[in-house]
């Protein structure tokens, strides 16, 4: 599951690795949480013959998707992730996994070991970021819902996957991860259809991402600056889970800042 990340980047960096044309500024964001805007990158921009220009834009997404069959919002549930191996199958996901494939810009994410309930131990975060620092693209799927007045409002959900080595010792799930080279061919929903890029939803190589311990200050939503990210005080080689953590607990809706409503 991924139910924290971070886009710490700068508006030209991400311009640069996802080839955009143009990108709007945003601040840096240490802790973004569900229902808050999220940066997507779309490969739906239709080009005449001849016309050379990127087919991608950057756009916001409510993180939180929304099926467009979905009568009323709050009775649905908040769909912040959906599995790889079972979205094309899906109802939720099935239309947006043909045909609304998007690439999700971050940082790293965050994840919680959780020990058994009888131990009455506290979770504890991890900030999980690319060794070589730099972007991580996720994999998304993306869904422009309409309610019954007609307003419009596009929404994200976070692919997952089965965990590499470095995860695998603090939760079941990871974001899917999709690599530069492999922009092109996700994005592609005219040509490519899911079983197309089922190769490309499998865990991010070993060794590409390192985890480390960070204080509970990234628990809370308000919490927002890049103290959330600083490993903790106490942490050693000596407090790293011996083994990974299962989980099947329901994601909880996160109430958005007012701050970081406001990415662009």
């Amino acid at each position: 599951m991924c139910g924290r990340f971070s886009l710490t980047a700068t508006p030209e960096e991400v311009q640069e690795l996802f080839g955009l044309e143009e990108i709007e500024d945003f601040p840096p964001r240490y802790n973004i949480a569900p229902t808050q805007p999220i940066l997507i990158i779309a490969g739906d921009r239709r080009r005449g013959e001849g016309d050379n220009r990127t087919d991608r834009r950057a756009l916001l997404a409510r993180w939180g998707f929304l099926p467009g069959w979905v009568k009323d919002p709050a009775d649905f549930p908040l769909l912040i992730n959906a599995r790889s191996e079972t979205a094309a199958e899906k109802a939720s996901f099935r239309a947006a996994m043909r045909h609304r494939r998007v690439l999700i810009a971050a940082s790293g994410f965050y994840e919680w070991h959780r020990p058994p309930k009888e131990s009455k131990e506290k979770s504890t975060p991890y900030w999980i970021r690319p060794k070589q620092g730099g972007i991580v693209a996720f994999g998304g799927l993306m869904e422009t819902y309409m309610s019954a007045d007609g307003a419009e409002m596009d929404t994200a959900a976070v692919l997952t996957t089965g965990p590499n080595r470095e995860v695998a010792p603090i939760h079941n799930r990871m974001p899917v991860v999709i690599r530069p080279e492999d922009f092109s061919r996700w994005l592609d929903c005219l040509n490519q259809e899911p079983r197309h890029v089922a190769d490309l939803m499998g865990p991010a190589p070993d060794d590409y991402f390192e985890a480390i311990r960070v204080s509970d200050l990234v628990n809370k939503v308000a919490n927002s600056g890049p103290e959330v990210q600083k490993p903790a005080p106490e942490a050693d080689h000596s407090d790293e889970p011996a083994k990974p953590a299962k989980r099947t607990a329901k994601a909880k809706t996160a109430d958005a800042s007012a701050d970081q409503m406001k990415l662009f």
